[in-house]
């Protein structure tokens, strides 16, 4: 009761987190949060452009130009981009989805103007030349090899091939290496110009700033800019799965590992908030089902792990146990079943269902304690809810799940034939003749 109490005191009115929004002709989004309680800036561009916005013969160009836009651009040499930041006693990064790639600087408060300046530049006058194409290939090479040759890493590229046929969702944002070698520079230059324009980005800046000061600033750095074309995104309808994929992967592991996945809908549905749940009540910590089930009672998995992977169109939930020392898959998968088809055939508890609402608040809380994080939030739910206010009410979208919703998502979605099913062997199993998946 009293951790239920403290989390509705935290998500009181006194703790709404204000914000202005407004669009500049050029159609650029800018959402500004004003906040004096650290001395501290964050200066966050969101381009709506991921992987799922790319040609087939392109994969990997848009985690490509997470790495390429720091090569510098027509105002600033190769290299200065991170010590621009890092003298000013910044910290600086990126990252890349399906749906989108997002590039924040974290500033001292008096170093706004600069972190206006880098985005303004990367929009703007990237550079996109011969060195620095050849010198960004070899590292997301090396970014790829590094991430390859993790147990399991290989995981996410093998059910997401086989969860989604025709929509882009077919292929992660690591894309492919050969793809990246063939493509020309007019092709690179091609994508630069076709997304990273101001009506297809979101400035959100969250800290210790002067609303009024910071729009004037805003305006002669980005006012000028061109406006594009507008960017559609993919409307592709995916085919119902048809029925359980399975396949085995030989790799360089230890424990055998079963691991699967199941189309999920949009992240802005109802069911998606709902299979979240599911998935808390699943494996949310040590006192959750699976984990309980599999890892104490039963002692076949040394971990497990349930999480929805939510995207724009569509998604993937996904479970993962690893067996135990001298257990196998066949071990794991009769009790993981019986779990799913506990949570089809029976209604949670109201204690469990109190324990997942709260675990569900404590994240949103937790999301939203750093002002990189809230600038982040506001980007996002601006560009994939239609509104940056879902900050402060998003939180009703859990509240409204009920237990019976809970049920009806794993009666959906939590079916045979509308999963992936990947048994990861240690490649001493592996069959002479091979096994190529």
């Amino acid at each position: 009761m009293f951790c239920a109490l403290a989390l509705s005191g935290a998500l009181s009115g006194q703790n709404k987190i204000d914000f202005e929004e407004y669009d500049l002709k050029n159609g650029l989004h800018v959402i500004l949060h004003e906040d004096h309680s650290t001395p501290i800036v964050a200066v966050t561009m969101m381009y709506r452009v991921g992987s799922k916005n790319e040609e087939k013969s392109q994969t990997g160009f848009a985690h490509f130009f997470e790495h390429l836009t720091f090569e510098g651009s027509e105002n600033i040499d190769r290299g200065e981009f991170d010590n621009y930041v890092n003298s000013a006693g910044g910290q600086l990064n990126a990252n890349t989805s399906q749906d989108r790639t997002f590039y924040y600087e974290l500033l001292p408060s008096n170093q706004l103007e600069l972190g206006l300046w880098l985005e303004s530049e990367r929009m703007l006058h990237a550079k996109i030349k011969k060195i620095g194409v050849d010198t960004q290939r070899e590292v997301v090479k090396e970014e790829k090899r590094q991430r390859y040759s993790q147990p399991y890493a290989t995981f996410p590229e093998n059910i997401f091939k086989r969860l989604y046929v025709e929509h882009p969702y077919n292929w992660t944002p690591i894309g492919s290496i050969e793809h990246l070698n063939s493509a020309t520079l007019d092709a690179f230059q091609a994508f630069y110009n076709k997304f990273y324009l101001p009506n297809n980005a979101t400035l959100s800046i969250a800290g210790d700033l002067d609303i009024a000061k910071t729009k004037e600033l805003i305006k002669a750095y980005f006012g000028d800019i061109p406006k594009g074309n507008a960017v559609m995104q993919p409307d592709i309808q995916e085919p119902p799965l048809g029925g359980e994929k399975t396949a085995t992967v030989f790799d360089d592991v230890q424990l055998p590992a079963l691991m699967m996945g199941y189309r999920m809908p949009p992240q802005k549905s109802d069911d998606a908030y709902a299979l979240e749940m599911a998935g808390t009540v699943l494996s949310g910590g040590a006192s959750s089902r699976m984990y309980k089930r599999l890892v104490d009672e039963d002692q076949t998995a040394a971990f497990v792990q349930v999480f929805p992977f939510s995207l724009e169109q569509g998604g993937a939930f996904i479970m993962l146990a690893f067996a135990n020392a001298d257990k196998e898959i066949k071990d794991m998968k009769p009790a993981i079943e019986q779990e799913i088809e506990k949570l089809q055939n029976e209604l949670i508890s109201e204690r469990e269902f109190q324990k997942i609402q709260n675990q569900m608040e404590s994240a949103f809380i937790q999301s939203n304690s750093r002002m990189a994080g809230i600038a982040e939030s506001l980007a996002n739910y601006h560009t994939f809810y239609g509104d940056a206010n879902y900050i402060n009410t998003e939180i009703e979208r859990y509240r409204n799940v009920s237990r019976k919703d809970i049920q009806d998502v794993a009666k959906k979605y939590l079916i045979k034939k509308n999963r992936v099913v990947l048994n990861y062997l240690p490649k001493s199993q592996e069959p002479e003749s091979g096994n190529k998946n």
